[in-house]
């Protein structure tokens, strides 16, 4: 199990996010890929690489031209424009609204943005680039013909749409990932997302295509952020009809309920033919994340990584979300563990 990782994430250290409808500390920071790099190396895990530089060429596939730049200007435009505090939107683009980028910078933040509670800071777009060049890094070790990468990126990128940023992701570092592997003779793959929230980037990404097949497991959108996306009826449209499988679950699901809807998961990406999966891996369905609800215990997630290894495809695992407590590390060192068995 090859591990990349970049120290690259401290850039980003935003001080700021709407929660509760105060500004607070943010729950996605850099202790988290701390705290997971010490764990997984604890673990046995020690084989630990920093990424090469991919540029945008792959990420232009997934993501829009004018959404990358504006991830890249907008602290400058944001500071230019003589605002004190972090970049958060106070418009954005709602049902009725016109679809077209304002030039003003606050309104362009709400033009691009899916969610208001992650501010833009000094540092967010490299550390963002470097994330993504984590995951791309872990494909091309996958590429080079080998079984299991860990690219621990950071920030993480499932909430990441086509054309927006939200739920503390910029680039969506797994679906670019996943076209890397089309793009160096895969057929077609899979992403299988298993934070506790729904992956409404990528599904926003993969929703109408041929060559990914999506699954997610997670908080029912009724109750779970980020709301708008994630009921089992979005199955795909197009090229990708039946392609889309959402698994959303009540508060306070156990192992016993979560791991059926895995292996169900699991049964119909082998049915569509995946040759390699990108594991959107999320610890935050552990029993005491402060944001989320399902109940899994730190064992489990051996037992996770086990059901996935056993679809018998190379696996890359990209880092998603955890949150505030020191177990994210032991929980992903053993999905890991799990993995190779």
């Amino acid at each position: 199990m090859r591990v990349f990782y970049s120290e690259k994430h401290k850039l980003r250290d935003a001080k700021t996010e709407l929660h509760g409808g105060i500004l607070v500390k943010p729950f996605e920071g850099p202790f988290r890929a701390e705290w997971i790099l010490a764990a997984v190396k604890e673990a046995g895990f020690t084989d630990v690489h920093a990424p090469q530089e991919h540029g945008l060429e792959t990420a232009k596939k997934v993501h829009t031209e004018d959404f990358l730049d504006f991830l890249s200007t907008c602290w400058d435009r944001w500071s230019a424009a003589g605002y004190p505090g972090e970049a958060i939107p106070t418009a954005y683009a709602y049902r009725r609204s016109r679809e077209k980028a304002p030039r003003n910078i606050d309104g362009a933040v709400g033009y691009y943005a899916n969610s208001v509670e992650t501010s833009i800071s000094a540092g967010t777009y490299e550390a963002a680039i470097s994330s993504m060049d984590v995951a791309l890094s872990g494909a091309d070790w996958l590429n080079a013909g080998n079984r299991f990468a860990f690219s621990l990126c950071r920030p993480p990128g499932h909430h990441a749409g086509i054309d927006l940023f939200g739920g503390y992701c910029f680039i969506n570092n797994a679906a670019v990932a996943a076209q890397r592997l089309l793009d160096h003779g895969a057929k077609k793959v899979a992403i299988l997302d298993v934070d506790f929230h729904h992956g409404n980037g990528t599904q926003d990404i993969t929703y109408r295509r041929g060559d990914i097949f999506f699954a997610s497991l997670h908080g029912d959108p009724a109750d779970a952020f980020p709301y708008f996306l994630g009921y089992a009826d979005e199955t795909g449209e197009g090229e990708g009809e039946g392609l889309n499988a959402n698994y959303p679950m009540p508060a306070g699901t156990p192992w016993e309920t979560w791991a059926k809807a895995l292996d169900d998961s699991l049964a119909r990406i082998n049915a569509y033919g995946a040759e390699a999966i990108v594991l959107s891996l999320g610890v935050d369905t552990f029993e005491q994340d402060p944001i989320s609800f399902f109940k899994l215990k730190s064992p489990d997630y051996i037992r996770m990584g086990e059901m996935v290894a056993k679809s018998g495809v190379p696996v890359l695992t990209v880092m998603e979300g955890g949150y505030g407590v020191p177990e994210i590390g032991l929980n992903v060192a053993n999905v890991l563990k799990g993995l190779e068995g």
